[in-house]
């Protein structure tokens, strides 16, 4: 069965060129502008029921962090893998990622779609190879 991802982005290029990387990469994928308001967000991100969430921090209409809160306090939700990408690159915000339940953090900073997929796909085929999640695995990454 092929893994489902769902990306939540505002900047049209990074959000489209994403997507292509996961299609091709052989990845369901549904996207969000992040136009709507949080409500029907959860409400979409539910419907489609993805294996993983690739997520903006920074939105105009919705916080991201209020995203990840939403979503890891959601009984059908919770369970599911968010991968934060962020132009907040200090310390705080990935700590606050963190303790809110997003899995890995990675910086904006000289972003790049095609190693940003990379990176993601790699994380999720090293999953499905195996049993158990490490725990103490690195949840951090930096551009």
């Amino acid at each position: 069965m092929s893994q489902k991802i769902f990306i939540v982005a505002d900047d049209a290029n990074i959000l489209y060129g994403l997507e292509s990387q996961f299609q091709m990469a052989g990845l369901e994928v549904e996207v969000s502008e992040a136009d709507e308001e949080i409500d029907e967000l959860i409400s979409n991100i539910k419907e489609y029921d993805p294996d993983h969430i690739v997520l903006d921090l920074i939105l105009p209409k919705i916080d991201g962090f209020e995203v990840v809160k939403r979503i890891k306090s959601d009984h059908e939700l919770n369970e599911k893998e968010i991968f934060i990408f962020t132009d907040l690159s200090d310390e705080d915000s990935r700590s606050r990622s963190l303790e809110l339940g997003a899995d890995y953090v990675f910086f904006k900073e000289e972003f790049d779609t095609f190693e940003f997929a990379e990176k993601v796909i790699n994380i999720i085929t090293k999953k499905e190879g195996r049993d158990g999640i490490d725990e103490n695995e690195d949840r951090d990454y930096e551009e």
